[in-house]
């Protein structure tokens, strides 16, 4: 019999691209990446392989940009221009502290309500400790900036350095616009200091926007509901708004891409036409994880991918290896044992929930499993490499 196992299963690779400018054609410049990679590294493209492509390379080929003046002139369209609170928002330099900008520019004040002890994606503005010491209840107690900086001075955030209190409340007066600083987690506080509410959460958006309609709010806007259409010929993201942004300049975004559908089906038939296998192919933002260092959750973007092609469709449906060894096969080894758990693997049936066998497998969608491999393998920095190239990933031990 011959031992000739396969000895390899999932494989990423980061692949290296030319720096994309506005109007390059994506689906062509992506597809002779990986197929110059494949030739040049010394490997063969298979079927269900995923290209997935950052989000960032996208936005930028379509040019979907907007400026501060952009969402001054939303801001003060949708909420009135005056007082404006402007609630839950993270705490980001990248994110959101260029969003911040163009929304203090377009009002007169700007009642900024920060959640505490952290922000929706776990940045903390201070540790759940001083909480405790305080005898403060997050939960209900509305703190004042006077109160906070009382109970707990200045916090520093762990990476950056930064006391986002102090910088955004700079931010927001160094644009002309009056500031005032809360501390709650009860959407409708804000309801004491304005009826004019932009609610900055990501994903739990729709909740405190209900919540404060219930309450009374005169105007309610989410982030996804400024620069979701062109204002003075912008860029735009009619599903996400400003969700999803980054910074690009001091007084630019690059906003989420839109509408790139085409673009992956387009990279899929080209590779199909090139080599002839059937490949999934994936647009890709932040990762859903946790840093468990700094408590922070990656996902900033309001999805992991806004755009993929139908394989990549569902959740996995795998049964735990050791369970079967450790359970149903604790009398087998050796080969005797592999025929057993491959066989295993063959019948299993099509939907496995609440299998006891399956218990343990990551119970997510692919496109977020996946999307957080690339988000990890491209990296946000230098390396270079805004494709991933991902094999193997739909294989299982049955595969030889």
């Amino acid at each position: 019999m011959s031992n000739t196992y396969r000895r390899v299963g999932t494989v990423a690779r980061g692949i290296r691209c030319p720096i994309i400018r506005e109007g390059d054609d994506l689906s062509v410049i992506v597809t002779d990446s990986v197929l110059k990679a494949a030739e040049s590294e010394g490997f063969e493209l298979r079927d269900r392989d995923v290209i997935a492509v950052t989000e960032s390379i996208v936005a930028r080929a379509q040019g979907n940009y907007c400026t501060v003046e952009n969402i001054a002139d939303d801001v003060r369209a949708k909420l009135g221009g005056e007082t404006i609170g402007v609630i839950l928002p993270i705490l980001s330099r990248n994110r959101f502290a260029i969003c911040l900008r163009g929304i203090a520019m377009g009002a007169k004040k700007v009642v900024l309500m920060l959640s505490y002890p952290s922000d929706e994606v776990g940045n903390e503005l201070v540790s759940l400790d001083k909480i405790d010491e305080a005898g403060v209840n997050p939960y209900s107690d509305v703190l004042t900036l006077k109160k906070y900086r009382e109970l707990f001075g200045v916090n520093r955030h762990e990476f950056t350095g930064v006391d986002y209190v102090e910088y955004y409340q700079d931010l927001i007066e160094s644009c002309g616009a009056e500031c005032e600083i809360i501390f709650a987690n009860q959407p409708k506080a804000i309801l004491e200091y304005a009826d004019h509410v932009l609610n900055c959460d990501i994903h739990t958006r729709k909740r405190t926007k209900r919540i404060l309609l219930a309450a009374g709010a005169k105007k309610v806007c989410s982030l996804d509901e400024i620069m979701n259409a062109p204002v003075n010929g912008s860029g735009y993201n009619e599903l996400y708004g400003l969700l999803g942004s980054n910074k690009s300049t001091e007084n630019k975004v690059k906003l989420f891409p839109r509408d790139s559908l085409d673009l992956v089906l387009g990279i899929q038939e080209k590779i199909l036409k090139e080599t002839g296998k059937h490949v999934e192919v994936m647009v890709y933002g932040d990762g859903a994880f946790k840093d468990p260092q700094g408590k922070i959750w990656e996902l900033a973007d309001p999805v992991v991918s806004p755009f993929f092609t139908d394989g990549l469709i569902g959740t996995p449906n795998e049964l735990k290896l050791k369970y079967l060894a450790d359970n149903d096969y604790k009398h087998l080894s050796g080969e005797e044992l592999r025929q057993a758990i491959k066989d295993s693997i063959r019948q299993k049936d099509a939907d496995l929930k609440g299998n006891m066998a399956s218990q343990g497998t990551t119970p997510r969608q692919l496109t977020d499993l996946i999307g957080s491999l690339c988000d990890l393998t491209s990296g946000s920095g230098d390396k270079g490499t805004p494709v991933v190239l991902v094999q193997g990933y739909f294989d299982n031990y049955t595969n030889e």
